[in-house]
């Protein structure tokens, strides 16, 4: 989709990625000369898919919920584009391990808890739960009657351009929801977590899929609104694009191209050039062979320039001249401490399906004719003391016995994923009509592993601790994977030490960051001090999903400025 890079345009946009992608292409829409420029060969970042192990993988667990409560789709005529959803229902399963890891050292011993499958209807999701953990039923049933609300009020109030007066407006609306939002946002998730739920089925799942995709333990201040994870799942649907999560950015660029806008894919930004209070364009040189950039370095005039990557790298590394009332925000970025990398992905192509090895599963599907187990994304969790545990463990370099591990298999569904074609190895045994895609997400790997990860045995180990939770047979299906670690994200997707540094908790990091509890506003407010430069915000990391809204506000904001 690369078109050759010219020497003037209204906007630049560095990063392909998904925000990146949305916003030039709602600039572009807008009647703007726009140029997304991506170092990697390929546009979509941790939200594409790739070509491995014989089948179309997703760089990361993706699926897709927060940006279908956007109006992104429509606006943009993605459908036309070719992107098509195949819905989810139940969006996500809650597993327990079960036990403790201080009673049980081996980790892979215990009888798991559970399963929770989390339906749309938040009643089915109760009558799953008087089936495999009834004491539940009562609590959770209170929980969505005090979450549920304050979960829609967060995807109303974060789809808006960021305001206080905007925000409180709407909270105003739903005074209940309102004072919830506000007494959890101040809270632990732990605590909060604990108001409702007894179970490690429910807790350990729903800290997961919250505060822990953004790498922190239950006990930190300030992470409770995480507590609305389950929640989310009754107020958006929960999809994934046929073909993998690459689809969408795939239909994103085509989007950019339809309306004039240029990408310029294995080119790299190494400079941001200001003149005066403004910004004035960037140098551009070539990631690779195949870049549209020749071998000396570009200078690429634009009267804007929106970061939709590394924020820190941009605003450290490769800003140049900037103006004197830009210093503050300069100096908050260099003293930023750089995140450490968390969380790690395997992919492999088996021959043939698991099955789950609890008794839970064969009691859901009796009681509601659930049969579909290994679609929607599972997550593994131990209990809340377990999760804090294995935070601790990972400030070590250490790896928990029993990790939480995101598991689905999404060629059930889509089998587009699966095939020959694009395969780097074509001896891959078995027939296309038996293999299947298995991804599994491992969450509080530290980049920092002791004794590093390249000569590390922990990925082989942690499918061996997966197969504990199938029948027999589970590692035979196994025929070809790969891992994905910290120091590969850092290698491969321009990510320091594997974190995302743009990565500010979603829209809860929007609604915590309108109310000014942002320590860096530029990530929720898109301006910089510097006329013209914009940041994205938020950006996709593994787990943690794919939403958009920070693209869509910032090519907003950009228009209001521009008049």
């Amino acid at each position: 989709m690369s078109r050759p890079l010219g020497d003037r345009y209204d906007v630049v946009v560095v990063g392909g990625g998904h925000n990146g992608l949305v916003c030039a292409a709602y600039l572009a829409t807008a009647g703007m000369t726009v140029c997304v420029i991506e170092a990697r060969h390929t546009v979509g970042g941790c939200a594409g898919s790739e070509q491995v192990v014989g089948a179309t993988v997703n760089v990361c667990n993706c699926d897709h919920s927060l940006i279908r409560t956007t109006p992104i789709i429509d606006d943009l005529g993605l459908e036309r584009h070719g992107l098509r959803y195949i819905d989810l229902d139940p969006g996500q399963v809650g597993l327990g391990w079960g036990g403790s890891s201080e009673a049980n050292v081996s980790g892979v011993d215990a009888e798991p808890v559970g399963p929770v499958p989390f339906f749309r209807d938040p009643e089915k999701t109760v009558e799953a739960l008087s089936a495999t953990v009834p004491d539940e039923v009562d609590n959770y049933r209170r929980y969505v009657n005090d979450a549920v609300p304050v979960a829609r009020l967060v995807l109303e109030a974060a789809a808006q351009l960021p305001s206080r007066r905007k925000m409180l407006s709407r909270a105003g609306m739903t005074p209940a929801a309102s004072a919830r939002l506000l007494a959890w946002s101040r809270k632990s998730v732990g605590d909060v977590l604990g108001e409702y739920f007894t179970n490690d089925a429910i807790l350990g799942p729903a800290m997961a899929g919250g505060p822990a995709v953004w790498g922190l333990a239950s006990t930190t201040p300030g992470t409770g609104l995480g507590a609305l994870a389950p929640a989310f799942k009754h107020v958006a649907p929960t999809g994934r694009p046929v073909g993998g999560s690459g689809a969408l950015t795939d239909a994103l660029a085509r989007s950019v191209i339809a309306a004039g806008g240029t990408i310029a894919t294995s080119s790299r930004v190494t400079d941001i050039w200001c003149d005066g209070q403004s910004v004035r364009g960037v140098t551009v040189t070539s990631a690779d062979r195949s870049s549209t950039v020749g071998v000396q370095p570009v200078r690429v005039s634009a009267s804007t320039v929106v970061v939709a990557s590394n924020p820190r790298a941009a605003v450290v590394k490769y800003l140049r001249n900037p103006p004197p009332q830009a210093s503050a925000f300069v100096d908050r970025w260099r003293s930023r401490q750089s995140g450490r990398g968390y969380e790690a992905k395997i992919d492999a192509r088996i021959t043939g399906l698991p099955q789950w090895r609890h008794p839970g599963y064969r009691s859901l599907a009796d009681k509601l004719s659930w049969t579909d187990h290994l679609s929607p994304s599972t997550l593994v969790a131990p209990s809340l003391d377990d999760i804090d545990a294995a935070h601790r463990l990972m400030s070590d370099g250490k790896v928990a016995d029993r990790p939480m591990l995101f598991i689905n298999v999404p060629s059930i569904l889509d089998r587009s994923i699966v095939g020959e074609a694009g395969s780097e190895t074509n001896n891959v045994a078995g027939s296309a009509a038996d293999s299947h895609v298995l991804s599994i997400e491992v969450l509080f790997t530290p980049y920092d592993l002791s004794g590093g990860w390249e000569q590390s045995s922990e990925p082989e180990r942690w499918l061996s601790v997966a197969s504990t939770l199938f029948e027999p047979g589970f590692t035979s299906m196994v025929e070809e994977w790969r891992s994905v670690t910290p120091l590969d994200y850092e290698r491969h997707f321009s990510m320091p030490a594997g974190y995302a540094d743009s990565f500010a908790g979603g829209p809860l990091a929007v609604i915590t960051g309108g109310m000014g509890s942002g320590r860096h506003p530029e990530l929720t407010k898109y301006e910089t001090p510097i006329d013209g430069l914009y940041l994205t915000g938020a950006a996709t990391f593994p787990g943690a999903g794919v939403w958009g809204a920070p693209g869509r506000n910032a090519a907003h904001v950009i228009l209001e400025n521009r008049g």
